[in-house]
Formats: structure tokens, C-alpha cells, sequence
């Protein structure tokens, strides 16, 4: 494995616990796609959105709620 690597003329270390994301979220209006070019460089991950609720249970759950399951569900309704 390299442990440098030059760069337009500069020497850059390569940190092994360092990495680079990128996010694009194309749906939304002036955003264009990842040219191909790139998305080449980079490996997709598919992201979803969080179940609230579930979380919200979990955690009540820990603190001693009996009720946490109709709790959880009442309070990411009424945060909404």
C-alpha cells in the first residue's frame, strides 16, 4: 500500500483512517447528476430515513417507560 502520492507536484500522506463522501440528492431543484467521470471515483450507499418512532421507543424503553411503544408514536406525531 502507498503511503504518499504526488499531487499536481505536491507529496500528500495517505491517512488509512481518512476518507472522502460525497452526497447528492439530484431531486431537488439546480442540482444536476455526478458527472460519469466521477461517479466512477466514488462507491454508491443507499441512505434511508430513520424510523423515528422506533428510536424514539428504544430510548424510552431504556429510561423505564412501560409505555414507550404509544409514547414514541404521540411524540414524533406532535413534533412533526
Amino acid at each position: 500500500k502507498k503511503q504518499v502520492f504526488l499531487f499536481e507536484g505536491t507529496e500528500i500522506e495517505l491517512v488509512p483512517s481518512c476518507a472522502v463522501n460525497i452526497t447528492m440528492n439530484p431531486g431537488y431543484a439546480g442540482r444536476a447528476e455526478l458527472p460519469d467521470n466521477l461517479k466512477a471515483l466514488f462507491r454508491p450507499c443507499a441512505m434511508m430515513v430513520p424510523d423515528y418512532a422506533l428510536i424514539g421507543e428504544i430510548v424510552l424503553y431504556s429510561y423505564g417507560f412501560e409505555a414507550a411503544k404509544v409514547l414514541s408514536r404521540k411524540a414524533v406525531g406532535s413534533l412533526r
